[in-house]
């Protein structure tokens, strides 16, 4: 069997992150060789996996972060009730394995996000690669609403309440009506949407054949259709994948009512809600009126070819 036969055969198997489900990956990069995996094994056991994205650019070989999967990298398969020491020693171990199996694959430049729970990365500060940190934000536990509800700013539980009666979630917006919404909604501040129509239905067809995708629309009184989005989710959390909000009702409360029908939504379906993070300032500040807790996870990039570096210089100069 191939590694990617073998890492089919262990997602059915294992609770693997939703990002890296093999499925997935074949959604967000649609051509199914363009993402493979590499894997440490022990006595015929699969202990680990990296799971990376190829890419062709200028002539070199990339392995960078698609689209739509917020983090790849390293999953790792602990024992049950493995001690400290043993946790970080398999880390290590893992880790280099599974850095000497990627350098075999003379690479131009390497770009990933790890997800949160990997917090020992050192194997890789090791071998040069550079880190830099990136945060997100997530709701511990969504399995009672209201006791999330409480956890609100005062100004959040404003909203919904003042939007509550005058606004309706719609749970039948098409996929081609939400990514139509979004990208008018996009171009009324002129900005153009920045992923395919053919990308976000191969997202969306994959997740409604398992039954873990999802759009939302509010809509006022008129049918006017304030905001929408796509949530996606796995046994172990939910993410807030893709929302639109249409600048003309920006105002009206839509987009907390979305969040809040949401959670409600998806309370007996995951237990985490991850908001997917955001750098920026007043996103961050919002996702934290929601009570969430803010969750380090890391970007792990290493240039391996000059030229390739000076050619990505001289684009950004351009």
């Amino acid at each position: 069997m191939s590694n990617k036969e073998k890492y089919i055969q262990l997602c059915e198997e294992k609770e693997i992150p939703l990002f890296m489900q093999a499925w997935w990956m074949d959604a967000v990069c649609q051509d199914v060789d363009s993402w493979d995996v590499l894997l440490f094994e022990k006595e015929s056991q699969i202990q680990g996996v990296l799971v990376y994205h190829w890419v062709k650019k200028f002539g070199a070989q990339l392995i960078l972060q698609p689209v739509y999967a917020q983090f790849n990298g390293v999953w790792i398969d602990y024992p049950k009730r493995i001690s400290l020491a043993k946790k970080c020693k398999l880390e290590e171990e893992l880790m280099s394995d599974l850095i000497t199996q990627l350098e075999q694959k003379r690479l131009h430049y390497f770009n990933q996000n790890f997800h949160y729970s990997i917090t020992n990365w050192t194997p890789f500060k090791k071998n040069q690669f550079s880190s830099s940190v990136r945060y997100t934000y997530v709701l511990e536990d969504i399995s009672k609403p209201e006791k999330v509800y409480k956890a609100f700013t005062y100004a959040k539980q404003k909203h919904i309440k003042k939007s509550e009666g005058k606004l309706v979630v719609d749970l039948d917006l098409s996929a081609a009506d939400f990514y139509d919404f979004h990208a008018n909604s996009l171009a009324q501040n002129r900005i153009k949407i920045a992923y395919s129509k053919e990308l976000f239905m191969s997202i969306y067809n994959a997740s409604m054949k398992r039954n873990v995708g999802q759009i939302m629309s509010i809509r006022d009184s008129k049918e006017n259709l304030h905001a929408a989005l796509f949530v996606v989710w796995d046994k172990q959390s939910a993410y807030y994948l893709i929302s639109a909000i249409n600048p003309t009702y920006k105002s009206s409360g839509a987009s907390t009512l979305m969040v809040w029908e949401a959670i409600k939504f998806l309370s007996d379906k995951t237990k985490i809600f991850d908001f997917e993070g955001s750098m920026i300032e007043n996103v961050a500040k919002s996702f934290k009126a929601f009570g969430a807790t803010k969750k380090l996870y890391v970007n792990l990039t290493k240039n391996y070819s000059f030229i390739f570096k000076l050619l990505m210089l001289l684009k950004r100069k351009k």
